[in-house]
C-alpha cells in the first residue's frame, strides 16, 4: 500500500482523482491539500464524495508532502513548477496533471504561458506522459508530465500513421469539441449553463495553448516535423472529447491495416469497427480512448475520430494509470471502470 497525497483538491480532476483512487486496492489517499479550503471537509465541497473519504483539506506542506510515495499535482499552471523541486530532491514521486512540464521548448512554454518558467532543471528531466507512446520511461520516471486531455485525443488517434511515407504531415486538421468541465471548475461568465445550453462554438481559433503540445507529441511519434491546425469548440454537456482529424494519404494505403496490429495489446484504445464512429458516450467515465476511421466517398482525405471522457483519460484516470506504471502495478489496476450511460 503506497500513501499518495493530491495537490488541489478542490477542482474537478482533483474529485475524478478521489473518485479513481478511493477503488485502488494499492492506494491510501493520505493528504488533500486546498489554500482556500483548508479545514474543510472534501465532501462538503463534492457531496458525491460523502462515505467515500473522510479526509479534511490542507493547505500544501512540503514537510508532509515529502513524506508521501506520490505526489499529484491536479493544479493551475505555475503551482507544480513552484513546489516540486524540494519534493523531487527528497526521492518523491511525481505526477503532474499542469502543462507545467509538458513542453520541453521552455521558451515557447513561457511565450504561451505568459510567464517565467520557476523550476527550468527539471523540464528535461520530465517524462511526458502519454502510456501508449512512452511507456517504457514512465515506469522509470521520477517526475511524468500527463498530457493534456485534446493532445491525449489527438495523439492516440494519429500513433499507427505517424511517420508513414504516403501520409501528409504538413496539413494535418483537428477539430475538437469538449464538454465544459475542460474549462475548471472556477466561475466564469462564458461557462454558465444560460450561456453554454443550446449552443455550440470555437474559441481559442487563433491560437490555443495546447496546440505546441499537440505538435511536439506528433512531432516526436512521426520522428519529423509536424504541422497541424488545431480548432476547439465548446460542447453543452459535462464532460467528454470528441475530436475529428482530418490526414491526406497519398496512395490507396488503407489506414485499417496500420491501426489494427498498433492497437491489438492497448488495454484502453477500442478501435471502432468499419461503418461504426467513435462517441462521447461509449467512454464517458473511462480511462478507453474510442476511435473509428473512415474514407468519404473513396478519396485521398481519411476521417479520424477519437473520443475520450477529458476528465478521465484525459486527466485523472490517465494520471492512475501512469502511476500504475511507475509502481510496476498492472496498468489497468483500480481502472475497470464501465461506461456511464446516459
Amino acid at each position: 500500500m503506497i500513501n499518495v497525497a493530491i495537490v488541489g483538491g478542490t477542482g474537478y480532476t482533483g474529485a475524478e482523482l478521489v473518485r479513481i483512487l478511493s477503488q485502488h486496492p494499492n492506494v491510501n489517499v493520505a493528504c488533500i491539500t486546498s489554500r482556500e479550503a483548508d479545514g474543510q471537509a472534501v465532501a462538503s465541497h463534492y457531496t458525491s464524495l460523502r462515505g467515500v473519504t473522510d479526509l479534511r483539506f490542507s493547505a500544501p506542506n512540503v514537510d508532509q508532502l515529502a513524506t508521501m510515495d506520490v505526489v499529484f499535482f491536479a493544479t493551475p499552471h505555475g503551482v507544480a513548477q513552484s513546489l516540486c523541486g524540494p519534493l523531487l530532491e527528497r526521492g518523491v514521486r511525481i505526477i503532474d496533471l499542469s502543462a507545467d512540464f509538458r513542453i520541453k521548448d521552455i521558451a515557447l512554454w513561457e511565450q504561451w504561458y505568459g510567464v517565467e518558467h520557476q523550476a527550468k532543471d527539471w523540464v528535461d528531466k520530465a517524462v511526458y506522459g502519454l502510456p501508449e507512446v512512452n511507456r517504457a520511461q514512465i515506469k522509470d520516471a521520477q517526475l511524468v508530465a500527463a498530457p493534456g486531455c485534446y493532445p491525449t485525443s489527438v495523439q492516440v488517434a494519429l500513433m499507427p500513421i505517424l511517420g508513414h511515407e504516403c501520409v501528409d504531415h504538413s496539413s494535418i486538421i483537428i477539430n475538437s469539441a469538449s464538454g465544459v468541465t475542460g474549462a475548471g471548475r472556477s466561475a466564469k461568465v462564458p461557462n454558465l449553463f444560460c450561456e453554454v445550453n443550446e449552443d455550440y462554438r470555437g474559441y481559442g481559433v487563433e491560437g490555443h495553448r495546447h496546440l505546441p503540445e499537440i505538435e511536439q507529441g506528433l512531432s516526436a511519434i512521426a520522428g519529423q516535423p509536424v504541422s497541424a491546425t488545431f480548432v476547439p469548440h465548446l460542447l453543452p454537456i459535462s464532460r467528454g472529447i470528441l475530436s475529428t482529424i482530418y490526414v491526406r494519404v497519398s496512395d490507396d494505403l488503407c489506414l485499417r491495416k496500420l491501426y489494427k496490429p498498433a492497437f491489438a495489446d492497448e488495454p484502453f484504445v477500442d478501435l471502432v469497427e468499419r461503418g461504426g464512429s467513435a462517441q462521447i458516450s461509449a467512454v464517458k467515465g473511462t480511462n478507453k480512448v474510442q476511435v473509428s476511421l473512415a474514407r468519404p466517398v473513396e478519396r485521398d482525405l481519411w476521417v479520424i475520430h477519437s473520443a475520450i471522457d477529458n476528465l478521465t483519460k484525459g486527466a485523472s484516470g490517465q494520471a492512475v494509470q501512469i502511476l500504475n506504471l511507475m509502481m510496476g502495478y498492472d496498468e489497468t489496476l483500480g481502472l475497470d471502470l464501465p461506461p456511464m450511460i446516459p
